[in-house]
């Protein structure tokens, strides 16, 4: 991939992100202009970091498909230990921890050699059952089924789900293996999840009043989700023709899927820190809080919309019902 190679739907929505990036930027100061008296540090942060997330994303996905791959298993590492340095783990368990990171490579390779067989066993099964053995083989059984629950889970929401952004850069069509759809199916999918948070985020400081799950995340408000979901499936019907294969109709479902499971994902992570008693998982992204804040939506969306273009382009196609 290159940015010659990068077909032109994929060019021109990176470019509006960046446009859209730039139209917020000009709002802020004027904002800092006419309302001097407050303080808009936070939202100059929130957007300062946007425009990082939205460089490096674009870089790795001009570079090469190996740089984006990477892209994203380093992601997943940020987030695995990020994860961890929230959950107390036993001082037994810190030599299974290798075994672990090492995880991710092992992950991220058959993404890039793409071997789907591999790839979608591999942490369920494999790394299922191997943990626990070298847990039960090194530590005590004081704890076990926490501490093996909570690695395991721990992989399985910043690896497995995540890793199933990059495999469809190299998801190929069974009625069209040679179409590069890869590129316009992953910007698609980052873009309406991110999209999604900050509809939602909008919808509800705008209108919300009722609450979703007061008790797990406050802010969420009914308004909020549903204004997030309409505003996600109507961009993923205008976009999903003109970067994926899907047609106006599938793009609305992709749409819907995408909305619905971008709450989730991102109450699921809410629970988590509330659970623990922190406000953010991390400090690493200003204005955002850690990785696993940023990527919260982004570990249901990605392994949902990848098994939906999985099933209309390449198991179903198969024949197979």
């Amino acid at each position: 991939m290159s940015l010659t190679t990068l077909e032109p739907p994929v060019q021109w929505t990176l470019l509006g992100v960046f446009a859209l990036l730039a139209v917020a930027q000009a709002i802020v100061w004027t904002l800092r202009w006419i309302r001097s008296e407050r303080d808009w540090a936070e939202l100059e942060r929130r957007i300062a970091t946007w425009w990082i997330i939205a460089a490096v994303f674009a870089l790795a996905l001009l570079l090469d498909r190996a740089v984006a791959i990477g892209l994203f298993a380093v992601i997943s590492f940020l987030a695995l230990k990020e994860f961890l340095s929230l959950v107390p783990t036993r001082r037994a368990d810190r030599r299974v921890l290798f075994w672990a990171y090492l995880a991710i490579p092992l992950q991220y390779w058959w993404v890039y050699r793409e071997w789907y067989g591999m790839f979608i066993i591999f942490i369920p099964v494999y790394v299922f059952l191997f943990l626990p053995l070298r847990m039960l083989s090194v530590g005590p059984a004081e704890g076990f089924l926490r501490a093996a629950g909570t690695l395991h889970w721990g992989l399985m929401t910043t690896v497995f789900s995540l890793s199933h952004v990059p495999f469809l850069l190299v998801l190929r069509m069974k009625s069209d293996p040679e179409a590069s759809y890869g590129p316009g199916m992953v910007v698609f999918l980052v873009v309406l999840t991110e999209l999604n948070d900050v509809a939602q985020y909008l919808w509800g400081k705008s209108l919300g009043r009722r609450k979703v799950l007061p008790a797990i995340s406050p802010g969420k408000t009914w308004a909020g989700w549903i204004g997030g979901i309409v505003t996600t499936a109507a961009v993923a019907t205008l976009l999903g023709p003109w970067l994926t294969p899907l047609d106006r109709l599938h793009a609305l479902v992709a749409g819907l899927i995408i909305g619905v499971a971008g709450f989730v994902g991102d109450v699921n992570i809410s629970a988590l820190k509330r659970d623990l008693g922190i406000k953010d998982s991390g400090s690493m992204l200003p204005g955002h809080g850690g990785i696993l804040d940023r990527v919260d939506s982004l570990t249901y969306t990605a392994p949902l919309f990848f098994h939906y273009m999985y099933y209309l382009f390449v198991w179903h196609t198969h024949g197979a019902l």
